[in-house]
């Protein structure tokens, strides 16, 4: 099992609370802005946890000014 620092329980508690409410696609500046932290710091998170993390599927999804990431009950 992979132990993850705070941040990353953090991003992964807003992704799944959010799926759960119908959410489905988030950028990394609207993640941050919900839980504290820098949009730099959960981008650079989010690649580890779409590889790592059980609870919830990540996937990159597109790229426009920004990446949008698609997120789904695992």
């Amino acid at each position: 099992m992979t132990d993850f620092s705070e941040e990353d329980r953090r991003i992964l508690e807003h992704l799944r609370d959010s799926v759960s409410r119908g959410e489905s696609y988030f950028r990394a500046k609207n993640i941050a802005e919900s839980i504290g932290l820098s949009a730099k710091q959960v981008g650079a998170r989010l690649p580890r946890l779409a590889e790592e993390a059980d609870e919830v599927d990540i996937e990159k999804w597109g790229r426009a000014r920004s990446t949008t990431w698609r997120v789904t009950t695992s």
